[in-house]
């Protein structure tokens, strides 16, 4: 198993790379989030790999964090979801993002990437509550339902995913709905 790659960037094609290891080119399957994050051509990188063996072709993926690494590991182990889905949905969503879909179960932040229905979001969040919503999420986990309804609300005025998401970290935890909804409002209207 190939768990890491140090080497020199030689290619960057989205969403491939090719890293060269004392003479060895590999080619590398990365998610969007990595492949913004690398260093320029002919510079060293280094990345975390997982190296998927099929019956008709070994592909390597490479990752900039370990989190990253993991959630993928888990996405995969869905039933129906490849691992160019699982690039998909780390191109679409960072991991604190991702969890805090599954901590809230908001199928809706998950059918905006492509390739995404709404069977197969309702699938993820299900699979994955418990796995990556409790341990990476924990800032969203504070506001669980209040958070949840505030964020939904926000969503129905019209502000962007982005923007909600943001408004709500202003809320203090422990704010009832109207009082978090009052409260985002004005962090919005600041912005």
């Amino acid at each position: 198993m190939i768990g890491r790659l140090s080497g020199i960037l030689l290619e960057k094609n989205p969403p491939q790379l090719i890293v060269d290891c004392n003479g060895v080119g590999y080619e590398v399957g990365v998610p969007m989030s990595t492949f913004y994050n690398l260093p320029g051509l002919g510079e060293k990188v280094v990345l975390l790999t997982h190296l998927a063996v099929r019956e008709d072709a070994h592909l390597l993926y490479g990752f900039g964090t370990v989190e990253e690494r993991n959630v993928f590991k888990e996405l995969i182990k869905i039933s129906g979801v490849g691992a160019r889905t699982a690039l998909s949905i780390l191109s679409g969503l960072s991991v604190a993002d991702l969890a805090q879909a599954v901590t809230m179960q908001e199928a809706g932040r998950l059918t905006k990437i492509p390739g995404i229905g709404k069977k197969t979001a309702e699938r993820l969040l299900l699979e994955l509550k418990g796995k990556l919503g409790a341990d990476l999420g924990a800032g969203a986990a504070t506001h669980s339902d209040a958070g949840s309804d505030i964020l939904h609300a926000l969503l129905a005025l019209g502000y962007s995913d982005k923007e909600a998401t943001l408004a709500l970290k202003q809320v203090p935890a422990g704010s009832g709905v109207s009082e978090g909804i009052k409260l985002a409002l004005k962090a919005l209207a600041k912005s």
